[in-house]
């Protein structure tokens, strides 16, 4: 896998002001808010960043939390997870693996198969639709 490094600078001249505060310096969007927390279509979900598939829309559910959630990635070694101790609480954040960009965070409240509920912001993705 190849890293994407790149200057701020740069990630500013890439992202809108909303996606480089959430991919870049880990914010959080409002709940309800992002453009793909009710999307139905089928496809893929990548990263704002880097363009790494990310999430596959057959593993999207409705977690009812306000952020679009997934039970498991599309390739695990796509996805990094670190501990986050910020707001006073520890929580395991997802990260982008090829890019380092933020995209939420992990819990053990999911669906089967895996029991995982990966809650993701919107501003961290785009989508690549798929025709049936």
């Amino acid at each position: 896998m190849q890293k994407v490094i790149k200057s701020d600078a740069d990630w500013k001249s890439q992202l809108s002001q909303d996606e480089y505060y959430v991919a870049r310096q880990k914010g959080t969007e409002r709940p309800f808010t992002g453009k793909f927390w009710d999307h139905r279509a089928l496809g893929i979900y990548r990263c704002v960043g880097c363009g790494t598939p990310l999430f596959a829309s057959d593993t999207k559910f409705d977690a009812g939390c306000g952020w679009p959630s997934y039970f498991e990635p599309i390739d695990p070694n796509n996805v990094k997870e670190e501990v986050d101790v910020t707001h006073g609480m520890t929580r395991t954040e997802v990260m982008c693996n090829v890019c380092d960009s933020h995209l939420g965070h992990v819990f053990p409240d999911g669906p089967p198969p895996t029991g995982l509920r990966y809650c993701i912001n919107s501003l961290s993705l785009t989508f690549e639709p798929i025709n049936p």
